[in-house]
């Protein structure tokens, strides 16, 4: 604003003193009048040429802004995934909190089933033992089997002796049976013989009695001797029959005893044999019952350590695959960080990129209006009245006021930028975290900030070559341009203050970033005013 009338000054000042000179290039032949539509016609076409330069940068402008549109599309769709992945992080690190309750419960788990397995080692202890006392019981059936075996091996020899003495004891009742059929024999012999001696005796008797019954005339006492004699040999028959009858007896009660005696003997020893037997069965069961028995806990203990086997090893499963799940949530963990770190990366360098096209659009507009409105009003009356003087010169002394006139605000602002760096050195500890990711942003950014000096230099260039044309217009399309160039700049300072309030956050989290992008722009901005003085 305060370069408009020195502007003024010198082009009044040169074209007074360039108006009492006449033109070198116009014929003095030629009327004022011709001069005049000569000079109208070629502002025509200036300004037509003007008309398409203008057009041209308002579709550049458009082409700009729609990508600028797609840039803050941009933006906002990497904040709502930055706000998905500080959720998901914030998700992570809540459950990367919880493994220290899972760990409890897993220690918990584990000391139960080591519990569970002590309780087995235990159950297992016992159930060897008890085999140890069922051995030791068994042991002691087996020796008793084995009394028992030689109890009966014994009662069978004892049984056989008893037979032997029953078949000795049969044989001695056979000979006494013979000895009996012989004495019967010898008695019916016997008898016989007496009844032989009977009959004879009789006989004599008889004969005697006869001699007698003859002879009693001369011995009367006969029948009386006879009676004797018969009395004496009847007594002497029934002595002789009485004793073979007692001995008889006594030898049958003998035998009868024997028997008895060998019978009792024998009925005992066999009935000991049965109980032997008996015995002998009954400690057979119990060997097989007790047989059985260790079979039984043999095949419960080995049915308990395979079962134990088996849930150890189905426990040392469940632990390794939960290290694995705590392994792969912590690569995951890992993961989701990185690419979150990226995806912050990218975020940092597309807000670069934004800024940098911000300043990018604010220096062209500034330059634009600047141009407009303070070599517009001018460019036609010096082209009318002193041809002499070129469009550059005025836009060259334009530049050179605005570079002045910027010098004392890129001063304030590097102070300002100071200031506020020696505010947020604590912040930038809080985020010492994400070094690495701001160094790659630095190292993008400084390789975009190299593209956008040379996209400005080929502007630069461009505008040269443009502005090295004659530019004339009339003083409504000055009015029309300076218009448009007010609503273009209010639409620019409206999605510049959008900007600022999206890229805010950002820049509260990274202020040596901004205090860059700060530094740079003033940077740029002189470099852009060098480069217009010089052309």
């Amino acid at each position: 604003m305060h370069s408009a009338p020195a502007t003024s000054r010198v082009s009044s000042r040169r074209s007074y003193s360039t108006s009492t000179r006449a033109p070198p290039s116009y014929s003095p032949i030629l009327p004022a009048a011709a001069a005049t539509e000569l000079r109208l016609e070629q502002a025509v076409q200036v300004s037509s040429e003007f008309k398409q330069l203008r057009t041209q940068e308002k579709a550049e402008l458009q082409d700009l802004n729609d990508r600028f549109a797609s840039f803050i599309d941009r933006v906002h769709e990497l904040e709502q995934q930055n706000k998905q992945l500080e959720t998901e992080l914030l998700l992570l690190r809540q459950r990367q909190a919880e493994p220290s309750n899972l760990r409890a419960l897993y220690e918990h788990e584990i000391r139960q089933l080591r519990a569970a397995v002590e309780e087995a080692h235990h159950e297992k202890q016992a159930a060897q033992d008890h085999r140890d006392e069922m051995e030791d019981v068994l042991n002691n059936l087996q020796k008793r089997y084995k009394d028992q075996v030689l109890g009966r091996e014994d009662a069978e020899a004892r049984l056989m002796d008893a037979r032997k003495g029953a078949d000795e004891a049969a044989l001695g009742q056979a000979e006494l049976e013979k000895r009996v059929g012989i004495l019967l024999d010898e008695l019916a012999f016997l008898k016989g013989l007496c009844e032989s001696e009977i009959a004879e005796l009789q006989a004599q008797i008889q004969y005697s009695v006869e001699v007698a019954v003859e002879m009693e005339v001369s011995k009367p006492d006969l029948s009386t001797a006879l009676r004797e004699i018969r009395g004496q040999y009847e007594t002497m028959a029934q002595r002789n029959l009485q004793a073979a009858e007692d001995w008889f007896c006594n030898k049958m009660t003998v035998m009868a005893v024997g028997s008895a005696r060998n019978t009792e003997s024998a009925r005992s020893t066999k009935d000991e044999a049965g109980e032997y037997r008996r015995q002998l069965r009954d400690r057979t069961l119990e060997i097989d019952a007790c047989r059985e028995m260790n079979q039984s806990l043999e095949n419960q203990l080995q049915e308990v350590e395979e079962k134990q086997s088996a849930e150890i090893s189905a426990l040392q499963d469940t632990i390794s695959q939960l290290e694995e799940e705590l392994r792969a949530n912590k690569n995951d963990m890992a993961r989701y960080l990185k690419d979150y770190q990226d995806l912050l990366n990218v975020k940092m360098a597309l807000d670069i990129e934004i800024a940098a096209y911000r300043k990018l659009l604010e220096g062209e507009e500034i330059r634009l209006s600047s141009l407009l409105s303070s070599a517009a009003p001018y460019m036609l009356s010096s082209r009318l009245f002193s041809p002499s003087l070129r469009t550059d010169d005025v836009i060259t002394a334009s530049q050179a006021q605005q570079a002045e006139a910027s010098l004392p605000q890129e001063e304030e602002e590097a102070e300002q930028v100071e200031e506020e760096e020696e505010e947020k050195q604590g912040e930038e500890e809080e985020v010492a975290d994400e070094g690495e990711g701001e160094e790659k942003a630095e190292e993008e950014e400084e390789e975009e900030e190299e593209g956008g000096e040379a996209l400005e230099r080929e502007e630069e260039e461009e505008e040269g070559g443009e502005e090295s044309q004659p530019q004339e217009e009339g003083d409504t399309e000055q009015k029309e341009g300076g218009d448009e160039d007010v609503k273009e700049e209010e639409e620019g300072e409206k999605e510049a203050e959008e900007e600022e309030k999206t890229a805010k956050p950002t820049e509260k989290k990274m202020p040596h970033l901004k205090k860059k992008r700060k530094r740079d722009a003033v940077l740029m901005s002189s470099e852009d005013c060098t480069c217009h003085s010089n052309h």
